[in-house]
Parts: structure tokens; sequence; C-alpha cells
């Protein structure tokens, strides 16, 4: 009789491991299904009201939507939450530090990009440990923080544009490259005040170094909307080539006055929104043999087989052209980071980390986007002024008759067969030749 009692409670003993193991395995599967079908959040802080900061978040919420509709990163879907740093309205530092701080504190971003404050976000990132791409911030001190404090700042990657010394080093070799086609030496600087002082004298510096006459460089007030005394100053100065850093809608008036007044010069620089393949209908083709710095997918030059692709989904998705800010971000997202996670096969940061340090992958803005070891954008020369196209490089366009043709590199436009043009109205290069 006591034997069976006994059994009984070691069955009773059994019974009740079993029911314990099975609950806790239900709670794990439970726990673990739960935990899959959360979404990966991409955290964007930018001027949501500003032009740079709505094409940001749009490039973004195209590249989730499309990765989603494939079926996600590891059956997980990327969702987008956003907040609003004021940057281009009030600058205010405290407000960019509490949206930044919030997108992670509060939003739960696993991964941020923002293309502004990028040593504050940087710092605060790297206290939250969490990723961080940067879009458009040129600062060569972020990528040497890597380098310098590799364990601190090692969440902080560049993801569009290039460094200081690498902006300085294409505005030179391109401008280089324009004298090759030209026979011209007389340069020209009309520049609007927007923080690029240092490339700018960096700039003129190497060009003097190299036999270049800078024969003007004078800033433009932000809120001009006739140029005639500016393009007066440049001609007058003698100027064969004509460099512009002229952004926002200024640019409109600013080529219409090149054209209208038939400048004796050739324009070769930064017009930014003249990249855009609606410049064209939006200066009545009054841009016509400008060459602009721009990126291949906003041109629509199919430098990979992802260019072209990315520019007619954006224009489908949100009706109007693709800006170079939308693309790096819509990269970031679509391909870089997807990429990354994949072969990390988790979204735990430091693995993420190791996993986009050997990044070698086809984007929209580059055959091969690679970066270095201070997570900068990796650029290179086949020779010394002749960039490598296989990675990423700075590309100039020229408009002809409504095209957007590549001119630089050469080897670029090489490739489609095309040639530099010189405007049809008298200038300098009458006498070449």
């Amino acid at each position: 009789m006591s034997s069976s009692r006994a059994l009984t409670k070691i069955q009773a003993i059994i019974l009740i491991a079993i029911i314990a193991v099975a609950a806790v395995a239900v709670i794990v599967f439970w726990d673990g299904e739960n935990q899959s079908s959360e979404t990966i959040k991409i955290g964007i802080c930018a001027d949501l009201d500003n032009t740079v900061g709505k094409s940001i978040l749009q490039g973004a919420q195209l590249a989730v939507e499309q990765v989603n509709a494939e079926g996600g990163v590891l059956g997980r879907n990327f969702e987008i939450v956003a907040e609003d740093d004021d940057r281009e309205s009030s600058g205010d530092q405290t407000t960019a530090s509490n949206a930044f701080t919030k997108l992670i504190t509060v939003d739960k971003a696993d991964f941020t990009i923002s293309y502004h404050f990028g040593l504050l976000y940087r710092e605060i990132a790297s206290e939250h440990k969490k990723i961080f791409f940067s879009i458009e911030d040129t600062r060569n001190e972020l990528t040497q923080g890597v380098l310098d404090n590799y364990d601190k700042y090692k969440y902080y990657f560049r993801a569009g544009v290039g460094n200081e010394t690498e902006a300085i080093k294409g505005w030179t070799d391109s401008i280089g490259v324009c004298r090759n086609y030209t026979g011209f030496n007389k340069v020209a600087f009309l520049y609007h005040q927007v923080g690029l002082g240092f490339m700018l004298s960096s700039t003129i510096n190497n060009l003097e170094k190299e036999g270049f006459d800078v024969v003007l460089s004078q800033s433009v007030d932000w809120t001009a909307l006739d140029y005639s005394s500016y393009f007066a100053q440049a001609e007058e100065a003698g100027a064969e080539i004509l460099y512009p850093l002229i952004f926002g809608t200024g640019a409109i008036p600013f080529v219409k006055e090149y054209y209208d007044r038939q400048s004796p010069m050739v324009m070769w620089g930064v017009v930014d929104i003249a990249s855009t393949n609606d410049f064209w209908e939006i200066t009545e083709g009054k841009c016509e043999y400008i060459t602009n710095h721009g990126y291949p997918v906003v041109a629509g030059y199919p430098l990979t087989s992802k260019t072209v692709p990315t520019r007619e989904a954006y224009v489908e998705r949100w009706g109007e052209e693709i800006s170079s800010d939308a693309a790096v971000a819509y990269d970031t997202v679509r391909f870089i980071l997807v990429d990354a996670i994949e072969r990390a096969g988790t979204i735990e940061t430091e693995a993420v980390i190791e996993a986009l340090e050997e990044t070698d992958i086809e984007t929209s803005l580059a055959r091969r986007f690679v970066f270095t070891s201070s997570h900068d954008i990796f650029v290179t020369e086949v020779e010394p002024g002749r960039p490598n196209e296989e990675y990423f490089f700075h590309a100039f366009f020229q408009w002809q008759d409504g095209t957007l043709v590549p001119v630089y590199p050469p080897q670029i436009m090489e490739e489609v067969g095309a040639t530099y043009m010189f405007p049809d109205w008298p200038g300098p290069w009458d006498n070449i030749g």
C-alpha cells in the first residue's frame, strides 16, 4: 500500500514537471513568434517640413514599402518612425537633440538616418549604441572619430556624399578635365554662403597650384533673384570658366540670366536643382550647355542595373523627381541595410556593424558601394585625376538639347559616346582650333 502511494507521488511529480516544461515551451514559442513579427524600425530625423527633409523621408519610405512587399528581412517588416528636428527653420541644437533622442528612446528606432547635425547625432547614437547613417554632412572629423575612438564611434557610417577631402578633390579634378576639354584657364566662383568655405578655399588653393588663374571669388546674396551684376563681375574679370555654388530655387533665375545674356563663359559647377530631369521644363530650356555636379540616379543615367528603376519608382510613387538626398536615403535602406542585416542574420547592433564593414554591393549610386575602415564611402582612382567609376564617384552632367549627358569622369562620357559642347553664342571658344 505504501509503495503504491509512493509511486503515485512520483508520477505526480513527473506529471507536474512535464506540465511545467510544456508551459515554458508554450511561453517561449509565443514570445518568439511575437518577436519575429515585430517590425524593424528605421528612424528618420530631419526637418520634415523642408524640401530636403521631406525627400529623405520619401526615399526611405519607398525603400521600406518595396522591402516589405518582398517579404521583409529575416521574416520581419520595416517600419518608418520619424521626428522633426526643425533644422532649416530654427537650427536649434536643443530641439535637434531632443528629436534625435526621442527617436531612439521613445520611438524605439533600431537604425537612424539624418542629414545634418552630424557631430551632435553621432554623440547621441554612440551613447545609446545605435547605428547612425549620415547622408549629407561632409566633415572629415565625423569618420576620423571612428579611427581615433572606434569603440565609441563605430556606430557612425557616412552613407551619402563624400567627405571634405574627396569633395575638394572631385571639384579640383573636374575643373582640370574642363580645362582639358576647353583649354581655358581663368576661373570665377559665384557662391552661396552655405558652410562650404573650407572646401571652396581649398579648391581655389589647389587650382592655383595647378596653374589656374582664379580671377574672382564672390559670394552671392541667398535671396537674390537678379544676378546680372554678379555675371557682370565675372565677365569683367575675364573669366572663361564660371564655377557656381548656387542652391535652392535661386538656381532658376541664375541659369536663365546666363542664357539670356549669352555670357561668354562656360558654366561648370554646382547648381543643385539643375541635376533633375524636370529642370529643362522649369527653365524653358535655358539650362542648355550648363554642366552641373549630380548623381546618375537623379540624371537618369543607367550607371547600374538599379539606377533607372530607382528613379522611375520614386517618380511613380511621389509624382516628383528624385533628389540626391532621397536617393541616398533610399539606397541606405533598400540595399545597404538590408544586405548587412541578411548577412548578419540578426539586427543585433554589433553583428550589423561587422556586416556593414564588409559591405560590397551594387546600389543605384555605385556599381560597388564599399565602406572604408573609418566607415566613410570608399572612393578611389584608376590614375591621378581619373576617378574609378566602379566605386562611388563625383559625376558632372551637361544639359544638351533637353538631355543630361555625362561629361565627367571622362570615361563615363566615352562609354556613351558623348562629347562636351560649347554654347552656340560668341565666346572664347570661338578661338579654339
